[in-house]
């Protein structure tokens, strides 16, 4: 089972990254099976890469750093 606790230290190591250029990202929910919600805040919620952000930068740490996460997605 993934832990929310787990999942939130990760994005934690990938948010000093989106606040240099001027955004930042909240956990809004884990589910049991493996999809990750963010809200992408600040820059990022308007910046038209936030898209590649979020599955090249994102996901792909949270993939590495988190056994059980499949998918990130932003609402």
């Amino acid at each position: 089972m993934i832990s929310k606790e787990n999942v939130q230290k990760a994005i934690n190591d990938v948010r000093p990254s989106l606040q240099m250029d001027g955004g930042d990202i909240e956990l809004v929910d884990v589910s049991t099976e493996g999809l990750v919600t963010v809200k992408l805040k600040g820059a990022c919620g308007g910046c038209p890469m936030a898209q590649m952000t979020l599955k090249q930068g994102v996901e792909s740490y949270l993939k590495k750093q988190v056994p059980g996460v499949l998918s990130v997605e932003s609402v």
